[in-house]
């Protein structure tokens, strides 16, 4: 039943291959980079990432999301379908999708996005450019914010 080799009759490791339903899991598909990590660096992949450590350079998921958890700290451009930021991002955003910058997200940079998100009490700088799907043109809410959600305020 069990085979110690792989299906091709080799084994390096003598470890079995994952079964598919952990190979399409959602942990099977998250990276996590922790708060005792820091990465300097161009990251790219195709899984969702979950960012509580500390990145500089640019990060692109080109079929999942990212999120930057409280404790994470990004000197990067992101680009992903989604975007959720809890903690600091100093770089530009793209959101193929969705950027939601929630209650203690900090973002000093550009968004473009179909739909952004900014909760009450985010912190942003910057400009947001806002595409709109399937009416035919391209339509554009750009402008430049800076200060708090609930009230734009000049300065930090």
């Amino acid at each position: 039943m069990w085979k110690k080799n792989g299906a091709n009759g080799s084994s390096k490791s003598g470890a079995t291959a994952p079964t598919p339903e952990a190979a399409t899991s959602p942990i099977a598909r998250l990276t996590h980079i922790g708060r005792s990590l820091s990465l300097k660096g161009d990251l790219h992949g195709e899984e969702d990432l979950f960012i509580e450590g500390q990145i500089e350079g640019k990060i692109t998921v080109t079929k999942g999301s990212v999120t930057v958890g409280e404790k994470g700290r990004v000197q990067a451009d992101i680009e992903a379908t989604k975007i959720q930021v809890a903690g600091e991002v100093e770089g530009d955003l793209t959101g193929r999708e969705q950027v939601v910058l929630l209650q203690t997200g900090r973002v000093h940079g550009n968004i473009k996005a179909k739909s952004v998100t900014l909760q009450n009490g985010a912190q942003f700088h910057g400009s947001i450019d806002m595409e709109f799907a399937g009416n035919g043109r391209e339509s554009q809410a750009s402008g430049v914010a800076s200060g708090k959600s609930n009230g734009l305020t000049q300065g930090r």
